[in-house]
């Protein structure tokens, strides 16, 4: 036998669990595995699909249609094609400049851009108007449109549930990119996003929402989960923002909580964009070079993320103590309880801190900053693999007793929800602040907006005078920006919004 076909029988051998060798040779390691896997991952937000459909399915991604098509030429209003739309009406966009606000109160609209040749329908906002696209209505479909120069939003829902926002090209739209307030059962899906002074993807006070796919850099936040629950962020590229993906709790909000949220299989790199948010805000304390941030939200899972060249930290579990603007909230509960960590890929990170990461290393004696860190020293969380990651504050971790999240294929429900209208505690006034004055104002806390007690103290008796603002507000605060127009919604629901901001206590 030649030498080639010695060495080939062995390879065959071997392969076949055989081990051929000599007297001189030692035995080979074996490693005994046991034989029981790890526990499953479950959550709340799964166990709801399953209870919903008796089996474990994914919501078509598609907004229920009545067959009617209203078509919008370059040069025509988009709003106009609005007000004609009866529920179910899809409207198409042509390609062209469309300088206006769209604001959608109807059920089950979709507002689709035509492309034609790479021409988008482009919505301009010229630096003067606020908002893009508002929805307040039930399965809104908005996609294919290219909106810029917005100094608020470039899309907004404002208590919307069953919404889908996909396929959009959005560049410098001020505040926010995409911003579902509210909202219950919604995707956000395949969106370019850039040059956003606050959080280019905004998921605020929300259920049941899918951020998947997306691309967002060169803003302050790349993808916010704020007070919301059962939240998946999935297959996102997310680079050159100031922070890349934030999953916390913003003390002040009428909901309090931040749960069940799962961050996998997102690209988070090179997120070292200088802040650049407007003065005073919560986003303003985030560092520069941070790639994910959770604070004080609970059941957080990070798992399979290629998380690299973040110059202040990979990953970063925290308390309240980061929002150096905002209050205490009493009633949110202020520690990151529950994190879960797995077979993320972490390199390169940390090498540049920025002021307030190196001051609170310099507690450690450290000067480079970690993969991972957990500042509050949580003892209930979990990691796998911990010997493969810089950490600091993770001594009390455990090994998780599971390994992937693979059975939460979504936490959109099969089935659409009821509006927030037939909800049993919700009145116009209630659903009107939480949809939308509570996207800028907390109760006690800095956001974009003044706080509430501010307003209240201004106002006291005279809820007229704040519905007659929020319709024709002026500037008047050099240290807050102008606040965008409310005078899509009618006066009855500003002044009932007004009422209930006034009355409120925490």
């Amino acid at each position: 036998m030649n030498k080639i076909a010695a060495i080939a029988g062995a390879v065959v051998l071997l392969a076949g669990g055989y081990y051929l060798g000599t007297a001189n040779q030692p035995e080979p390691t074996v490693i005994k595995v046991p034989a029981a896997p790890k526990a499953e991952f479950a959550s709340d937000g799964a166990a709801e699909v399953i209870a919903a459909s008796g089996t474990f399915s994914v919501r078509a991604w598609e907004t229920p249609t009545s067959g009617e098509v209203i078509i919008v030429k370059d040069g025509e209003s988009i709003q106009d094609a609005v007000a004609k739309a009866e529920p179910g009406t899809l409207i198409k966009v042509m390609p062209g400049t469309y300088k206006e606000t769209v604001y959608i109160d109807k059920d089950n609209i979709t507002l689709s851009g035509v492309i034609e040749q790479g021409r988008y329908p482009v919505m301009e906002g010229e630096g003067v108007r606020n908002d893009a696209v508002l929805y307040s209505g039930n399965g809104v479909t908005v996609e294919n449109l290219y909106i810029t120069h917005y100094k608020g939003n470039a899309i907004m829902g404002q208590a919307g549930n069953n919404f889908i926002i996909r396929n959009n090209y959005i560049v410098d739209t001020g505040v926010y990119g995409i911003f579902p307030q509210l909202g219950k059962n919604g995707i956000v899906a395949h969106n370019i996003i850039s040059g956003i002074e606050d959080a280019a993807i905004y998921v605020g006070m929300s259920d049941n929402v899918d951020v998947v796919y997306n691309q967002v850099f060169e803003s302050v936040a790349g993808i916010e989960i704020e007070n919301s629950r059962a939240a998946l962020v999935e297959g996102n590229y997310v680079y050159n923002n100031t922070g890349g993906i934030l999953a916390f709790i913003t003390p002040g909000l009428p909901i309090k909580t931040c749960s069940d949220v799962i961050i996998r299989n997102n690209f988070v790199v090179n997120n070292n964009h200088e802040n650049f948010a407007i003065p005073g805000s919560l986003v303003s304390n985030i560092p520069s070079g941070t790639g994910m941030l959770i604070m004080a939200c609970d059941d957080v899972v990070v798992e399979q993320n290629i998380v690299t060249g973040n110059d202040s930290v990979g990953i970063l579990f925290t308390d309240f103590s980061l929002a150096t603007s905002a209050s205490v909230d009493p009633d949110s509960e202020p520690n990151p309880n529950r994190p879960k960590i797995l077979n993320n890929i972490m390199q390169d990170n940390g090498n540049n801190p920025a002021p307030l990461v190196r001051a609170f290393l310099a507690t450690k004696l450290e000067t480079r900053g970690p993969d991972v860190a957990d500042t509050v020293g949580m003892d209930d969380g979990c990691i796998l693999n911990p010997e493969r990651f810089r950490t600091i504050g993770l001594d009390k971790y455990s090994e998780c007793a599971f390994s992937d999240t693979k059975n939460v294929l979504t936490y959109t429900l099969p089935e659409p929800v009821a509006p927030r209208t037939e909800e049993s505690n919700m009145d116009s006034g209630k659903l009107a602040y939480y949809g939308v004055c509570a996207g800028c104002h907390a109760y006690n806390s800095r956001m974009i907006g003044p706080p509430t007690q501010i307003i209240q103290a201004l106002y006291m008796d005279n809820p007229e005078g704040i519905a007659a603002y929020a319709a024709k507000p002026v500037k008047k605060r050099d240290d807050y920006p102008e606040m965008p127009p409310q005078g899509h919604l009618d006066e009855e629901t500003r002044l009932a919004a007004a009422k209930f901001m006034l009355k409120l206590s925490k």
